[in-house]
């Protein structure tokens, strides 16, 4: 079980009600497959991803990426428990997906950027701490079922 300070949680809270979805979560799928490119191979049927400019542009890349940030909401909603929130889709992922859990951490890497140019300024070193620690326990939750 991960202990939070009340001001991870209050940071953790402010940081996804300033959250535009639309805006970060397309960003750092995007970011995540352009960086990455051999996380793509999880996403043929998204159509083309032949370079940065198609990614970019591509409304499923948009709309997973909204849907993955909307996912977080769980875990913010459920700190106390996040394992438990994720354990059907860390057994999505790892036994019909089939999803490298190591792409868990890239994307997350590739959030915390995004992150922190819409943040600016407020995501400072004990903001970024706690938004890492937050991410670090969803990775190692989604990848539960692998262990």
């Amino acid at each position: 079980m991960v202990e939070w300070t009340d001001f991870e949680r209050a940071t953790i809270v402010d940081i996804f009600s300033k959250m535009q979805y639309e805006v970060v979560g397309p960003a750092a799928l995007a970011r995540c497959l352009i960086v990455y490119p051999w996380t793509q191979r999880y996403f043929g049927n998204f159509g083309n991803l032949y370079n940065a400019a198609a990614i970019s542009g591509n409304p499923m890349v948009a709309k997973h990426g909204t849907t993955i940030l909307h996912g977080l909401d769980r875990a913010v909603k459920n700190m106390d428990d996040i394992k438990s929130t994720y354990a059907e889709l860390s057994v999505l992922h790892s036994e019909k997906l089939h999803v490298d859990p190591d792409n868990f951490k890239l994307l997350s890497d590739c959030l915390t950027i995004v992150v922190a140019a819409q943040l600016g300024k407020e995501f400072t070193g004990k903001v970024q701490a706690a938004f890492q620690k937050f991410l670090a326990v969803v990775v190692s939750s989604l990848g539960r079922q692998y262990h």
